[in-house]
């Protein structure tokens, strides 16, 4: 379980921003660094941030524990200035010389001037990161990344039991040598959602989360597992972002991590409804 709790990758956002369906609220500092010793001794390597998380990247340089040695993985964000200034924002932000990972975060950006890459290429070839890429949402982003044939090594994609649509790309991806980080494994808290108290918005996916109930009844693992693992396993699959409000959650997250992979096939036809997003 060692090297599954290895591609586990703590999300911070909730360290600067008020996230989820069912967010507790922003951590204390004292809280961050006992998430932040906790996901260490635990051997979590990666941590995912952005400059467009609130202050998070400035409470993980103020509260990361001494002797720390996490991979970061911040994020490029809309409305930001030039991409090298941000990128330095965020290297003086965090209090560290440079970073594992650095992703354009909104898609848009790229979409509008493709040229943009170029900037990253260039943190990249002067040493200050080590693997740049992308945060996408839909598979028609990545298909004009590859087709335009932008170099990228790092990917970030929604990616759970329900939402499977990056799932054919995978196998090529991991081929190529990209590192492949999946987010919104529990769909952003909707998988512990109160099946009866559902908004009316999301109410069409009830059918699809008691069919989850069952299979967590016959399987004997619980709806966490069931989600945690389905993604862990996955063979093409890097790093699996989990977001805590508190360590009692890492640690339940971490207790969560099983040997055996999860078989569940669930087909949803109201695809629309799987980007939060929509949500509103």
């Amino acid at each position: 379980m060692d090297a599954l709790t290895h591609k586990l990758v703590l999300g911070t956002v909730q360290f600067g921003l008020q996230y989820g369906i069912n967010s507790a609220g922003r951590p204390s500092d004292d809280m961050v660094r006992e998430i932040l010793s906790l996901a260490g001794a635990a051997g979590i390597r990666t941590l995912d941030t952005s400059s467009a998380y609130g202050n998070a990247e400035e409470v993980l340089g103020t509260d990361m524990p001494a002797g720390s040695d996490f991979r970061i993985v911040s994020k490029y964000p809309m409305g930001a200035a030039g991409v090298e200034q941000t990128f330095g924002e965020s290297l003086r932000r965090l209090g560290v010389p440079r970073l594992y990972g650095y992703l354009l975060h909104h898609f848009e950006l790229y979409r509008r001037n493709p040229g943009i890459w170029d900037d990253f290429i260039a943190l990249k070839q002067a040493g200050k990161v080590d693997k740049i890429g992308f945060s996408l949402y839909s598979p028609e982003e990545l298909e004009l990344i590859l087709g335009n044939g932008s170099p990228f090594d790092l990917i970030q994609v929604p990616f759970n039991l329900f939402d499977r649509k990056f799932l054919p790309y995978m196998k090529e991806l991991h081929e190529k040598g990209v590192e492949i980080h999946v987010r919104s494994t529990f769909l952003q808290g909707l998988f512990f959602k109160d099946r009866d108290s559902l908004p009316e918005k999301l109410l069409p996916l009830r059918k699809y989360l008691l069919r989850l109930d069952e299979f967590s009844r016959e399987s004997g693992l619980s709806i966490a597992e069931t989600a945690l693992n389905f993604n862990l396993h996955n063979p093409y699959i890097d790093g699996v972002l989990i977001g805590v409000d508190n360590a009692s959650q890492l640690k339940a997250n971490l207790a969560s991590v099983k040997d055996s992979p999860v078989d569940l096939e669930i087909n949803i036809e109201e695809t629309d409804l799987l980007n939060p997003v929509n949500w509103k």
